[in-house]
């Protein structure tokens, strides 16, 4: 149990942070017993320790192991725009190797599932990985091997899914033209850095693919303001707020 002589506003801090990841343990496995229905978390840092030769990369993957589960991903979601992401916490080197057709089915799948909860008939597209859409082979084969290809799979059941688009253009057409709820991004600042621009204060960050309900802010802990009081709860307060809507309604 932290003390508060062991909180440090601003700050790194070992112990903080270690508790920070045992609070997400903790919560998880109330979650996984259904003691409670969701969970939430504001940012946080966690401790270097919970992952050091674990393998594993942030607290979702963390959650993803207690859970058992191996395809999960994440979702940024606001008012006018739903992304989710084919990789998130890895180099760009390894999200392009990522980038293949088994994952981004998986990752279509989860988006269709948790965006019907939220809008009863989705529009969703999948945007391409390479500039210029790779311009039929000239920048990478990805789009045709792999994207492509998880797109038509996902015609196939009649998921309410088209493209894979250009990305330079798909947050245009989505937002401004209205054509699309959500997008499929294939790595973490293709749907982060326009999702942050559209909404910073008021997207929510929402974990699919998991036995349980987790929402969490979509921003970092900006220690640059710790202990001012001029921090924004906005997000907290909708991270609430989509927590509740995901949560199945009890019948008893």
């Amino acid at each position: 149990m932290l003390q508060a002589s062991d909180i440090t506003p601003g700050r790194l801090n070992g112990k903080a942070g270690h508790a920070a990841g045992e609070y997400v343990i903790s919560a998880t496995d109330a979650a996984l017993a259904h003691e409670i229905s969701a969970f939430i978390y504001a940012s946080h840092e966690q401790g270097s320790d919970l992952f050091d030769g674990s393998g594993l990369h942030g607290s979702t993957e963390l959650i993803g192991a207690l859970c058992g589960v191996q395809d999960l991903t994440i979702t940024l979601a606001s008012p006018d725009l739903i992304v989710t992401h084919v990789s998130t916490h890895v180099s760009l080197l390894n999200a392009i190797r990522n980038a293949k057709r088994a994952r981004i089915q998986t990752i279509i799948q989860l988006t269709v599932n948790a965006v019907r909860k939220l809008i009863p008939s989705p529009r969703i597209a999948v945007a391409r990985l390479n500039s210029h859409a790779g311009e039929n082979g000239l920048f990478g084969s990805e789009q045709i091997q792999e994207i492509v290809a998880a797109v038509e799979w996902a015609r196939a059941p009649r998921f309410p899914v088209e493209g894979p688009f250009p990305p330079d253009t798909l947050f245009y057409v989505a937002v401004r033209k209205k054509k699309f709820d959500a997008i499929v991004c294939m790595y973490h600042d293709q749907g982060h850095i326009p999702s942050k621009l559209l909404d910073f204060e008021g997207g929510v960050n929402i974990a699919l693919g998991l036995p349980i309900v987790r929402t969490s802010v979509d921003h970092g802990t900006a220690f640059d303001i710790a202990g001012t009081g001029v921090a924004s709860t906005s997000t907290l307060i909708r991270a609430i707020e989509f927590a509740e809507r995901l949560t199945p309604r009890r019948t008893s």
